[in-house]
């Protein structure tokens, strides 16, 4: 369990090593503008790295998905799971493709961006009933920044920025509880 843990750090590391570098190199693209996923369009310059980083974070987060399953129980495992799911789909599904492929990468992002945001608060009550209140609070906070950031990053503020706020919190929180898990199980010897 202790490795299956580590997908939680792995996976949304590599996603956002790959939008912030992705970012920084892209040629025509507005970090507070542009959404995440034009990195990876068809085109871009930047799509091999971008790809890359949803394809890492698609794999290891399903992986984290068993070991919070088995540190926490709850369902919160199965949205996370989603999450990591719904990005292998957002990689498979390039905007720029087609209007219908477009149309998709959409459905598969709303997917992802719901559980994301929807994991954090699912582990609430299994988190305050194994005494981790930190984590727990900590979840709320990611849950509420994820959430409102996604939701904001459909209107006419600045897509690219909130986007990138939202992501970062709900991942924030993956990383936070997969430390956790991991350290937990390494101070206890279970594996």
């Amino acid at each position: 369990m202790r490795l299956a843990a580590l997908g939680g750090v792995v996976g949304p590391a590599a996603f956002v090593g790959a939008w912030a570098v992705g970012s920084a190199v892209a040629t025509n693209y507005s970090l507070l503008d542009d959404p995440i996923s034009r990195l990876a369009a068809v085109g871009a310059d930047t799509r091999p790295l971008m790809t890359t980083g949803f394809v890492v974070f698609g794999v290891g987060v399903p992986v984290f998905a068993s070991a919070l399953r088995r540190a926490i129980g709850g369902i919160a495992w199965t949205t996370v799971a989603a999450t990591g799911i719904a990005t292998i789909a957002i990689a498979a599904i390039p905007l720029d493709h087609s209007p219908a492929a477009d149309t998709w990468h959409g459905v598969a992002a709303t997917i992802g961006y719901v559980t994301l945001a929807a994991t954090p608060l699912l582990a609430v009550r299994p988190l305050l009933e194994r005494g981790r209140p930190g984590l727990a609070r900590l979840g709320v906070i990611c849950a509420a920044v994820s959430g409102t950031s996604l939701l904001l990053s459909t209107t006419r503020l600045p897509t690219g920025l909130f986007q990138r706020i939202g992501v970062t919190a709900g991942h924030a929180w993956i990383v936070a509880s997969a430390v956790a898990i991991f350290s937990t199980f390494r101070r206890t010897g279970r594996s």
